[in-house]
């Protein structure tokens, strides 16, 4: 597969990977409601998320609240906001250098700076996907960990929702992406400017008649 097939893959990989980092972060199922023990046949179920918390009642309806004040939230989900924002900027801008670099564009015509624009766009697609990757792993640890903890209630206690999942996938899809584009992007090593031209010595001067 050529560079520009590779190029091609990236940019899927990395769209479906923007789409995801923003699904995650836009719904509200970070956490939901653990369904054990007497809780099971429980009216209500609790979802949460970076921006709101919603209550879906058993008769199907379901009502939103933005939480009042982000100094009220924990750390983990401060932190969340964050990052799952500043990886949905880094992942856009990364995919627009990308498509401006690739060699199926002619957005860029100098052909010695494209290699260096697909390796910019790559190691931004590697933040990306670090960006996301953190804060559902540190959201799904610390989910895990209050889910153990035996003095909290059976009502307090919640899972690990949607989100966590769809953040995983969409941070392996843009680390690959941008792995793909580092290894692939490697600046050509025979340029027009650095080639020498050598002359023989009968060639070196022009031919003289000489009387």
């Amino acid at each position: 597969m050529g560079s520009s097939g590779v190029q091609m893959v990236c940019v899927a990989l990395g769209v479906m990977g923007l789409i995801g980092a923003i699904v995650c972060c836009a719904l509200p199922l970070w956490k939901v409601s653990a369904f054990i023990g007497n809780n099971i046949l429980t009216a209500q179920d609790f979802q949460d998320g970076l921006w709101m918390q919603c209550v879906k009642q058993s008769t199907g309806q379901q009502q939103c609240k933005v939480y009042d004040s982000m100094l009220e939230l924990s750390s983990d989900l401060q932190a969340a906001r964050a990052m799952t924002i500043i990886s949905c900027m880094l992942c856009g801008l990364s995919l627009l250098v990308l498509f401006c670099g690739a060699d199926f564009t002619t957005c860029v015509q100098n052909e010695d700076a494209k290699p260096k624009l697909s390796l910019v766009a790559g190691v931004g697609l590697l933040l990306a996907g670090l960006l996301v990757i953190i804060p559902v792993s540190w959201s799904a640890n610390i989910t895990v960990r209050d889910f153990n903890n035996p003095l909290l209630l059976n009502s307090q206690k919640r899972e690990m929702g949607a989100c966590i999942y769809i953040g995983w996938a969409a941070g392996v899809l843009l680390i690959l992406a941008g792995g793909l584009l580092c290894c692939f992007s490697r600046p050509k090593s025979g340029s027009s400017g650095g080639t020498a031209k050598y002359y023989s010595n009968s060639a070196s001067a022009p031919n003289k008649n000489y009387v």
